[in-house]
C-alpha cells in the first residue's frame, strides 16, 4: 500500500470509530461543539439575502449544521470523502430539523469543482492537509478564491507541523498526514494565495491530543492555523 492509501485507510478507520462512538454536539470528544470563529464570521454576512456556504471536509456536521441554523435563507453544500460521515451527516440534519438546507456530497474536496463566484463563505475545517500533494492544495486553494463572491469570506483552519508520538514507546511516528507543512510555510502560502484579500484573522494555536490508531494510543501534537480572510 504506497502512503496516501496507507494515510486515507487510517484516516477513515478513526473517522468511522469516532463516528460511531460520539454523538454529535455531545460531550467527549471533538464533535461536542462547532469551531467558533466558523460561526462569529457569519455575522459579517448580515444584510446578505440569500447566504451561500461551502464546507469542505464537512464530517458529520459539526460546522455545517449550526451554521444552517443561523441561515434565515440559503444553503450550506457540503463536501466529504467518507460514506459514514455524509449519511450520519443526513440524518443530523434531519434530528436538528435542517435537512432543508444541508447538501450533502460526496467527494474528494481535491475533485470538487467550485463554480466561479457561488459562495459567500467557504469553510475548511483541518481538511486542507488531507488532500493528495501540496499541488493538490495549491488548486483547491485557487478555486476557493475563484469560487467566493465579493465581499464574500474564507475561513480555513489547517494543521501544520504535525508529529505522532507512540505514547506507550515514546517512538516518533510518520504523521498520518498527506501534506504536512511548516507553520511558517504553510502562512507563506496562505498569504500568497490570498494577497488580494484583506487579512481578519490569523492565529497559530499549539495543540496536543490523545487519538487511537489501530488500538494504540498514540499523542499528536500540531500547530494549528485559524486564517480568515475577506474578498476585495
Amino acid at each position: 500500500m504506497d502512503r496516501i492509501k496507507s494515510i486515507r485507510e487510517a484516516e477513515k478507520n478513526y473517522h468511522d470509530y469516532c463516528y460511531d462512538q460520539y454523538s454529535l454536539f455531545t460531550e467527549g470528544s471533538w464533535l461536542h461543539k462547532p469551531v467558533k470563529t466558523v460561526l462569529d464570521y457569519m455575522d459579517f454576512l448580515e444584510g446578505v439575502e440569500e447566504v451561500k456556504i461551502l464546507d469542505l471536509g464537512s464530517g458529520i456536521g459539526r460546522n455545517s449544521i449550526p451554521m444552517a441554523q443561523k441561515l434565515d435563507k440559503g444553503k450550506v453544500v457540503c463536501v466529504d470523502i467518507l460514506d459514514s460521515a455524509i449519511q450520519k451527516l443526513s440524518l443530523y440534519s434531519q434530528r436538528f430539523g435542517v435537512e432543508d438546507k444541508i447538501y450533502p456530497i460526496k467527494e474528494d474536496i481535491a475533485c470538487f469543482e467550485i463554480q466561479k463566484c457561488a459562495f459567500h463563505y467557504i469553510v475548511a475545517v483541518s481538511s486542507l492537509e488531507h488532500v493528495d500533494s501540496e499541488e493538490c492544495l495549491d488548486l483547491v486553494l485557487n478555486r476557493m478564491v475563484k469560487g467566493t463572491i465579493r465581499g464574500g469570506i474564507n475561513c480555513l483552519v489547517v494543521n501544520s507541523n504535525v508529529q505522532e508520538i507512540d505514547i506507550k514507546s515514546g517512538k516518533k511516528l510518520e504523521p498520518m498526514m498527506e501534506v504536512n507543512l511548516s507553520t511558517d510555510y504553510l502562512l507563506e502560502k496562505l498569504r500568497d494565495t490570498y494577497s488580494k484579500w484583506d487579512e481578519l484573522t490569523m492565529q497559530v494555536k499549539p495543540l496536543e491530543y490523545k487519538i487511537q490508531r489501530n488500538g494504540n494510543d498514540i499523542l499528536m501534537k500540531t500547530n494549528a492555523v485559524t486564517f480568515v480572510v475577506r474578498k476585495r
